[in-house]
C-alpha cells in the first residue's frame, strides 16, 4: 500500500536529490549571492539559504515516505545502481527500507529544524556562510550513510560527517571546545581506521562490496573466523560513533562543548549512524561473528546503562556543579546502550526494540539539547547549581511554558508510558528475555535486569533534573524594588541578589517576588513543536513505526528471506 502512487523513476530521483541536493546547497552557500537575493543583510540570505536548502530536503523525504511501499517495507526501494569504481567492483548503490526510512526522515527533519533555529539564534562564530555549508555537508554524509548500499561508500559517508562537525565544535562552540574538537575527531578517526580494514577484509573475502548481496548470502561465503574478525573491526569502528562505554569519553566534551544545533544534530543523527551500521552491516552479513561477539556486546550495553545513569545522578546532586548538557549528554550514553542491548539479542523483538529506540532518542534527546540551548542563552550558563539556586530560578515561575516542556521532555526520556521513550527500552527488555537460539539465557535475563534498573535510575536523575529546574526554591520572603517594579527579564537570576534594605525605608515591596524570564519565543515554538508532537504519536501510535521496522528486521535476520 502507498498512500500516493509514484512512479519508481521519480523515487530514485527523490531519494538521490536528498543525497545530493546538500552538498550542492554547500558548495551554493560558499559563492557570492545574487544581487537580487543579498537583501540588506548578506548574513541572514545565506541563512535563508540554508532554510531553503533543508527545507526542501525534508520536503523530498516525507514524498519518499508517502511514496513508500508500506505493503513491502522489506524490499529495497527507489533504488539506483550504478558502477563507479569497476576495478574494485565498487557501484553508486542507493535504496531505502524499512529500516532506514524513518532514519532518513529523522535527520532531514531534524537538520531543517537546526537551520530554522539558527536563522534566529546564529551561534557566536566565524562567517555564518561557513556554518550553514558544513551544517549542509554533514547532512549530506548523515543522509547517504543510512541510503547506500555499497560498503566503501557507506565507509565514505561515515567519515564525511567528521570534518563539519569538528569545525562546529571547535569554531562555533564554548568552554574547552578546541579539546573537545579534538577529542571528538581523534576517537572516531582512529575507530574509522580500525572499521576500514573489517570492511576490506569482508569485500576481498566474498568478492563484493554490495551490502544487499552481502545480506541476502547471510554470512555463508565467508569463514567464521572471518565473520568473527569482521565483527571485531567494523564493530569497534561503529561503537565509537555509538558511543559504547568504554568508548564514550569523547561525547561528554564534545556536548558540552558544541552549539546547540551541533549537540542536536550530534545527539539526534550521528549516534544512530553507529547502531544503524551494527543492524545494516553486521547482523545480516556476520551472523557467526555477532553471535560470538553478542554476549559481550550486551554486557557492554547494561554496564553503558548503569553509568551513564550513575554519572547523571552524581551531576544532578547539589553542589556537584554539573552542567545540564552534560547530563544529558551522559543520559544518551544510558540510552544507546539499550539501542545496544536490543541490537546483541539478535532476535526481532529486540532488534526492532533497538531501532525504536534510535528514533525515539533523535526525537526527545533533540528537543532537550533545543531546550537546555535556550536555557543557557537566558541565564548565561548551563550550571545545575545556579539554575537551581535559591534566588526564584525555578522555571515554572518564570517562564512556565519553557519549564513545562523541559518537564514533558525529562518524562519521556525516562520512558513514561505513552511517549516514544517507552516501547524502545520495553522492547529491548523482553528481546533480551528470549534471546537468538545460540545465546546463553541465565546470561541475557541478568542483563534484562540490571537494564530494567537501569530505567529505574533513569527516572531518578530525570526527576532531580525537573524538581530542582522547573521546582526550584523560591526565596522565603518577598523581593523588594524601589519602584515597585519586578527586575527586567534581562537582568537574570542575578538581579534578585543583594541585601535587602530596611523596614521603613519607605520602598515598598515588589508587586512579583519571581523576576521573569522570556517564555517560549515564536521561532522556538515553531522548532520544539514538531519533536514535541511525534514523541507524542510515536508513543500512543507505535505501529507507524514498527510496521515499517519488523518485515525489514525479520527478513534482515533470516538472511534475506522472507
Amino acid at each position: 500500500m502507498t498512500v500516493i502512487d509514484i512512479s519508481a523513476s521519480v523515487m530514485q530521483f527523490l531519494l538521490a536529490f536528498v543525497v545530493v541536493a546538500p552538498l550542492l546547497g554547500a558548495v551554493a552557500a560558499l559563492l557570492p549571492a545574487p544581487p537580487g537575493l543579498k537583501g540588506k543583510n548578506p548574513d541572514q540570505a545565506v541563512l535563508r539559504h540554508g532554510v531553503t536548502i533543508t527545507g526542501a530536503v525534508l520536503i523530498a523525504a516525507i514524498v519518499l515516505a508517502v511514496g513508500f511501499d508500506h505493503d513491502h517495507p522489506a524490499t529495497m526501494q527507489a533504488t539506483t545502481d550504478i558502477s563507479w569504481i569497476p576495478a574494485l567492483d565498487v557501484r553508486i548503490h542507493l535504496g531505502i527500507d524499512g529500516i532506514s526510512l524513518p532514519l532518513l526522515v529523522l535527520t532531514a527533519l531534524l537538520t531543517f529544524l537546526c537551520a530554522l533555529y539558527s536563522y534566529f539564534k546564529l551561534p557566536a562564530g566565524p562567517s555564518p556562510k561557513a556554518f550553514v555549508a558544513l551544517v549542509l555537508v554533514l547532512e549530506s554524509g548523515t543522509l547517504a550513510t543510512f541510503a547506500v548500499l555499497d560498503l566503501l561508500l557507506f565507509f565514505l559517508a561515515f567519515e564525511m560527517v567528521l570534518i563539519p562537525m569538528y569545525f562546529l565544535i571547535a569554531r562555533w562552540g564554548s568552554g574547552q571546545r578546541q579539546a573537545a574538537a579534538w577529542k571528538f575527531i581523534l576517537y572516531t578517526l582512529l575507530g574509522s581506521v580500525v572499521m576500514l580494514l573489517g570492511i576490506l577484509l569482508i569485500g576481498l573475502k566474498s568478492g563484493t562490496f554490495d551490502m544487499v548481496a552481502l545480506a541476502t548470502d547471510n554470512g555463508r561465503g565467508l569463514t567464521t573466523s572471518v565473520q568473527v574478525i569482521a565483527v571485531l573491526a567494523i564493530g569497534l569502528g561503529l561503537a565509537v560513533k555509538t558511543p559504547m562505554w568504554p568508548l564514550h569519553s569523547w561525547l561528554p566534551d564534545a556536548h558540552t562543548a558544541a552549539p546547540t544545533v551541533g549537540s542536536v544534530l550530534l545527539a539526534g543523527v550521528l549516534l544512530k549512524m553507529g547502531t544503524y551500521g551494527f543492524v545494516r552491516i553486521l547482523l545480516p552479513i556476520a551472523p557467526d561473528g555477532m553471535r560470538t561477539f553478542a554476549p559481550y556486546l550486551a554486557a557492554f550495553a547494561v554496564v553503558g546503562i548503569v553509568y551513564g545513569s550513575l554519572a547523571c545522578l552524581a551531576l544532578a546532586r547539589t553542589g556537584a556543579k554539573g552542567d545540564l548538557k552534560r547530563l544529558i549528554a551522559y543520559s544518551s550514553v544510558g540510552h544507546m546502550g539499550f539501542v545496544l542491548l536490543g541490537i546483541a539479542t539478535m532476535t526481532p523483538t529486540g532488534v526492532n526494540g533497538g531501532l525504536f529506540a534510535n528514533i525515539a532518542h533523535g526525537l526527545i534527546t533533540g528537543l532537550l539539547f533545543f531546550l537546555v540551548g535556550a536555557i543557557k542563552d537566558r541565564y548565561g550558563t548551563a550550571d545545575l547549581d545556579t539554575l537551581a539556586g535559591a534566588t526564584g530560578a525555578a522555571l515554572y515561575g518564570r517562564a512556565p511554558r519553557l519549564g513545562a516542556l523541559l518537564a514533558f521532555a525529562a518524562v519521556a526520556s525516562l520512558g513514561l508510558p505513552g511517549l516514544a521513550g517507552f516501547w524502545g527500552e520495553m522492547l529491548t527488555l523482553f528481546g533480551a528475555y528470549s534471546p537468538a537460539e545460540g545465546l546463553s539465557r541465565p546470561a541475557f535475563r541478568t542483563f534484562m535486569a540490571i537494564g530494567a534498573f537501569g530505567t529505574l535510575l533513569t527516572a531518578a536523575y530525570m526527576l532531580i533534573v525537573v524538581r530542582r529546574v522547573c521546582m526550584g526554591e523560591h526565596p522565603p520572603h518577598p523581593r523588594l524594588s524601589p519602584d515597585n517594579r519586578a527586575p527586567h527579564a534581562a537582568d537574570g537570576p542575578q538581579a534578585t541578589d543583594g541585601p535587602r534594605p530596611a523596614e521603613g525605608a519607605g520602598i515598598r515591596p515588589a508587586a512579583s517576588t519571581t523576576p521573569q524570564l522570556a517564555d517560549i519565543q515564536t521561532y522556538e515554538a515553531a522548532t520544539w513543536t514538531p519533536l514535541a508532537a511525534l514523541t507524542v504519536l510515536a508513543g500512543l501510535w507505535p505501529a507507524v513505526l514498527l510496521g515499517l521496522t519488523d518485515p525489514a528486521v525479520q527478513q534482515l535476520l533470516a538472511g534475506g528471506k522472507s
